[in-house]
């Protein structure tokens, strides 16, 4: 069992202390609101994506540990909503799922962006949303078979390699399609894919030569027997800061050449840092909003979630929702022109 590393355990200290330090007394309206929040209901978390994947395996830790810290402990179910990679739940949890705080979504972090990239699917404003929190703050990586020939992404540069995709907003076809637009790689995409377990059975019959955009965590349980065989390589990682573990591993961001670049790299691979992020619809009273924040943070602190974690190997360097929801104002105040090029990558 591989051990905490002091990365994480440095960010659940960090997010201890910001958690507690957000923490406010509740009115009496507040508490009224909290203790009947759950009443004769359940807590629904939604995933954007198909059973196996990443999402879905923190969905389902989350949701054995979360009611334990919401008012009458209510009973959770998860539910998986497959479509247009993430963004046909995501336009669901705000046209749709009810808006008292019992529902709560997990999706791609390309999702939240999907309206700013261009896609026509994504009928939203992201920022409008409640980010309740996040779990995994994550970078992801690129992975290249043997048989690709391309042992290193600057090989990648100088010969075509397969990857795998599920479709125009998802991670996977976004990440790969934007290092090809602005770091020269000659990454083909293959989209049709459900997500990245499907993705992991192409690379294995030799459709595929590898993937990019998948997060660090699925690196690390899905794929992992063929990492540790040698089988699939990491090439390059994606994120806004390079992850500690990964010190031999080249960084996206060396390819950023210029002040404007690096904005667009933040609007597209910065990004990334929201790896396992819940949100809840628009127009949630905040009280209840609250709850799910508060329930949520304590969640993080939870010794069996924790111990779960490490047991299934889920990486957990937690974002509070208040810090997830400034991230995604920020990015939605991005000059417009930033924005334009940041689409402009992505697109096929």
């Amino acid at each position: 069992m591989r051990s905490i590393t002091c990365a994480r355990a440095a960010a659940l200290a960090l997010f201890a202390a910001g958690a507690l330090g957000a923490a406010a007394p509740l009115t009496g309206a507040q508490a009224q609101t909290r203790d009947d929040m759950f009443k004769d209901k359940g807590l629904t978390i939604v995933v954007g994506h198909e059973p196996g994947t990443g999402f879905d395996l923190y969905a389902r830790t989350l949701s054995r540990h979360l009611p334990k810290h919401l008012p009458g402990k209510p009973s959770a179910l998860v539910q998986n909503m497959v479509g247009a990679s993430g963004v046909t739940a995501f336009n669901w949890l705000g046209s749709v799922a009810p808006k008292d705080g019992t529902t709560i979504a997990i999706v791609a972090f390309t999702v939240p962006f999907a309206p700013m990239l261009g896609h026509a699917a994504g009928r939203f404003d992201a920022s409008q949303y409640n980010w309740v929190g996040n779990m995994d703050s994550s970078v992801s990586v690129c992975a290249f078979s043997k048989a690709s020939g391309a042992l290193t992404f600057e090989q990648a540069r100088q010969r075509e390699v397969l990857v795998g995709g599920t479709g125009a907003s998802g991670p996977l076809s976004q990440s790969s399609t934007a290092l090809r637009a602005l770091t020269g790689a000659q990454l083909k995409v293959i989209e049709g894919y459900k997500g990245s377990a499907s993705v992991k059975l192409a690379i294995e019959r030799g459709e595929l030569h590898g993937v990019c955009g998948i997060s660090l965590s699925t690196a690390r349980t899905q794929y992992r027997e063929a990492f540790d065989s040698g089988e699939l390589l990491m090439t390059l990682q994606l994120g806004l800061d390079p992850h500690p573990d990964l010190k031999t591993v080249p960084h996206v961001y060396q390819y950023a050449r210029t002040p404007e670049e690096r904005q667009v790299f933040d609007l597209i691979f910065g990004a990334q840092g929201l790896g396992r992020s819940f949100v809840a619809p628009p127009g949630v009273p905040a009280e209840r909003v609250a709850v799910l924040r508060a329930g949520f943070a304590a969640a993080m602190q939870d010794p069996e979630l924790i111990a779960e974690a490490e047991k299934v190997q889920l990486d957990l360097r937690p974002q509070s929702g208040e810090e997830v929801q400034a991230f995604i104002q920020r990015v939605y105040s991005a000059p417009r022109e930033v924005a334009e090029r940041a689409r402009k990558a992505v697109q096929p």
